[in-house]
C-alpha cells in the first residue's frame, strides 16, 4: 500500500522534452529569486501588511498617525517602517520633525491587491 504523502508523485518516470525545454527558458535565475523570496518574507508580517494597507488607501502618512491607527507605539511602527523601507516597499521624507510616509510604486499595490484577491477567492 503507497503512502498518502506519495499520491501526488508521478507514477512512471517520463521526462517530456518540450515541456521542460520551455519552463527552463522562463526559470528565474538565483539572484532574482532571492530578491524575490525576501520580498515574500517582508510581506510575512501581519503589522506589516496592515501597514501597507493604511498606506495602499492615502498618499501618505506620518509615522504618528500610523500608530495610532494601529494601536502601537511609534517606536514599533518605526521599525517595521525601516524593513518595509529597506525591502524598497515604502519611502519617506521628512518636514520638520515629521516623517511621512507612501507606498515605493504601483507595484506594491498590486502585490497587495493580487494578494488580496488570492486570499478572498473562495
Amino acid at each position: 500500500m503507497k503512502k498518502s504523502e506519495d499520491t501526488d508523485l508521478c507514477e512512471i518516470h517520463q521526462i517530456h522534452p518540450d515541456a521542460l525545454e520551455m519552463a527552463r527558458l522562463h526559470e528565474v535565475d538565483d539572484d532574482t529569486s532571492l530578491r524575490l523570496a525576501e520580498i515574500f518574507k517582508v510581506l510575512g508580517d501581519r503589522t506589516r501588511i496592515k501597514l501597507l494597507s493604511l498606506l495602499a488607501h492615502r498618499e501618505e502618512l506620518c509615522v504618528c498617525d500610523i500608530a495610532e491607527a494601529l494601536g502601537m507605539g511609534q517606536s514599533a511602527i518605526s521599525h517595521q517602517l525601516r524593513v518595509l523601507r529597506n525591502a524598497r516597499l515604502v519611502k519617506f521624507r521628512k518636514v520638520g520633525k515629521e516623517a511621512f510616509y507612501s507606498l515605493d510604486d504601483d507595484h506594491v499595490v498590486t502585490l497587495m491587491q493580487q494578494g488580496l484577491d488570492h486570499v478572498l477567492h473562495g
